[in-house]
């Protein structure tokens, strides 16, 4: 009609399944995956159990994504998770699958006030670790009032750490609380009263089985000190991925120190690390900087590094279950991988460990690895500087004269980014850029340390 405009509001695309895994590069859904969503459409009350590395990230990310309403403009889905590292992974992953909702990840360790400018416009879903959304929710920065999923993910996990008051609290916020989801990749944890799930539908892939693609071996050391073991075993596996589990953290630090003293590049990850300790030390170990990352049980879940080829228990696990979960880092998927345990003279296999592992033989002479062909630069500028993948590859082949093979994997963060570069090209293009500018501002860029 002549002099009048209509105007109508853009609609997003309803979600689709198809497209998601177009999105993930994934040829099609697992079993898991899709006997979660099936018994989604049965019930409310959900236990997912399964192994680690099979899959339940996206067997509770697809229901979610199906539900979420284009129309509400307040939070409608809450993912509980032990583990920054976890709630970070899954914000990722939910990234990837594209549905055009927003995702918001809160956790300790940084700035509580830029969790708080990304809340001031409602996500469709929040990821986060109890202690940091018990916290927005008693300061209002979270309106629970249209939250009508929950998920509680690894929450064996999370009762284990004690967090059975924070998660009371924020489920007990919830009036609008009709769905819940938990997943868990160990069997018999008793459900609290406060989750208030009833009746639930169980989706049990737990095998109770190493996988087959999974090897377990062993190694004696002669010595109740297991350092020189250690050395002379990664000197015999070489430069392939390897994940080093302690007990303790100020084990995790004299082993990596040792390590390092015998020329083996190695970092080193703990809870007690500052955010920007653990990004950095990730990233390292992620990029192939380092092809050894020494660690606690913290990175037993919910670490997002593919293809770790080799598992080593410098310290022998406390429980069945923590020998599931450091075992679940490798042999993911499709791929292998090899468990292999450490023994000190009066140390012996645990009883839950069958079929006994077979024995490894070190090479009298020990070879140290290959260095790794590629470094770690790290930039004080990220998202919230408008800085992008892309910014940071045309900066460093334009004013650092790279080629795009001497640029590995990219991570951009909030404040800072991660790029890999080729080691030998490193001090050349540190001097190259040292008075350049990245988006029009001169930031600090360095070897990562």
């Amino acid at each position: 009609m002549a002099g009048r405009a209509y105007f109508c509001r853009m609609q997003k695309p309803p979600f689709s399944i198809e497209l998601a895994l177009n999105n993930l590069r994934i040829d099609e859904l697992n079993e898991i995956q899709k006997a979660s969503l099936e018994a989604n459409k049965q019930s409310d009350n959900i236990v997912l159990l399964a192994d680690t590395g099979s899959g339940k990230t996206l067997a509770f990310l697809l229901p979610i994504a199906q539900v979420l309403d284009n129309n509400k403009k307040l939070c409608q889905a809450l993912i509980i998770v032990p583990s920054r590292e976890l709630a970070l992974q899954i914000e990722q992953v939910f990234k990837k699958m594209g549905t055009g909702f927003k995702i918001t990840c809160c956790y300790g360790g940084h700035l509580r006030e830029t969790e708080e400018n990304n809340l001031k416009q409602a996500p469709a879903l929040i990821v986060g670790t109890p202690g940091r959304l018990a916290d927005h929710i008693r300061r209002g920065n979270i309106d629970t009032s249209a939250i009508e999923t929950l998920v509680l993910d690894e929450f064996d996990k999370s009762l284990e750490e004690g967090f059975d008051e924070e998660m009371s609290n924020i489920i007990a916020a919830l009036p609008a609380l009709k769905k819940r989801i938990l997943t868990s990749a160990t069997v018999a944890v008793e459900v609290p009263e406060f989750v208030g799930l009833k009746n639930p539908v169980e989706i049990n892939f737990l095998t109770g089985e190493k996988s087959a693609a999974l090897e377990v071996k062993m190694v004696h050391s002669d010595e109740k000190d297991k350092s020189e073991t250690l050395f002379r075993l990664i000197c015999a596996l070489g430069n392939r991925s390897t994940v080093i589990f302690c007990n303790q953290r100020e084990f995790v630090e004299q082993v990596n120190s040792s390590l390092k003293d015998r020329g083996i590049v190695s970092v080193f990850y703990h809870g007690a690390m500052e955010q920007q300790e653990r990004d950095n030390a990730l990233c390292r170990f992620r990029n192939g900087s380092s092809n050894v990352l020494v660690t606690t049980d913290l990175a037993a879940r919910g670490l997002d590094v593919p293809n770790i080829r080799y598992v080593i228990h410098y310290q022998l696990p406390t429980s069945q279950d923590i020998y599931t979960h450091r075992n679940g880092r490798t042999a993911r998927m499709d791929a292998s991988g090899t468990a292999i345990l450490i023994l000190a003279p009066g140390e012996r296999i645990p009883e839950y460990i069958v079929p006994a592992p077979t024995e490894i033989e070190l090479p009298e002479t020990a070879v140290i690895p290959q260095k790794p062909v590629w470094t770690t630069l790290f930039i004080a500028a990220g998202k919230k500087d408008k800085v992008n993948k892309v910014d940071i590859v045309g900066f460093f082949t334009n004013k650092g004269q790279l080629k795009k093979e001497d640029i590995g994997l990219i991570e951009v963060k909030d404040f800072f980014s991660f790029v890999a570069v080729r080691k030998s090209r490193a001090s050349h293009t540190l001097q190259l850029i040292k008075d350049q500018k990245i988006k029009g501002k001169k930031v600090k860029i360095d070897i990562a340390k």
